[in-house]
């Protein structure tokens, strides 16, 4: 496994913990703003869901991203989703250096039903990095909404967005 896969998945995770840490119980629970009403925490679930999925099926090398657990304490706990999220790093840095010579089978439903497609590790992992900073820009529209201003450096913008609209972060 690369080691900067890993290290990019938990430089994202640990803006998690910086945003989780900046806000309020009630901010990190607030589900009022449209169209989707949902919360930041509902969003930190499901970004944590993602890659417990990825974890959850390598034993089997079956990884089934239709078969979250939605944890709700994870949307409406702030120091749960933490705790979950400091597991979640324990267990990454333990992939760096093993041998990710092979494919997983993975499953999600891409809106015509499910389908299973292979990928790596690595490529499954880098994936979820991506949709974790795409859950962290609908969090950065949820804040401006509530009118809370933050500054945590890059959160929710994807590296390759042009250098201007970057880097600043929410």
């Amino acid at each position: 496994m690369k080691a900067i896969i890993i290290s990019s998945i938990n430089k994202n995770l640990s803006s998690a913990i910086s945003l989780i840490d900046a806000i309020d119980d009630k901010t990190y629970c607030d589900a009022s703003v449209a169209p989707y009403y949902s919360s930041i925490g509902s969003h930190i679930r499901h970004v944590l869901d993602f890659f417990n999925c990825i974890i959850g099926g390598l034993d089997t090398n079956n990884v089934d991203l239709t078969a979250r657990k939605r944890d709700e304490t994870i949307a409406t706990d702030k120091e749960a989703a933490k705790a979950f999220i400091y597991e979640l790093q324990e267990t990454l840095n333990s992939f760096v250096g093993a041998n990710t010579d092979y494919l997983l089978h993975v499953t999600d439903n891409l809106g015509q039903g499910k389908v299973t497609v292979d990928y790596t590790l690595e490529s499954i992992l880098a994936h979820a990095n991506s949709h974790a900073i795409h859950h962290y820009a609908v969090i950065g529209y949820i804040l401006s909404f509530l009118g809370i201003e933050l500054k945590i450096s890059g959160f929710g913008y994807n590296p390759t967005s042009p250098i201007n609209k970057k880097r600043e972060g929410i």
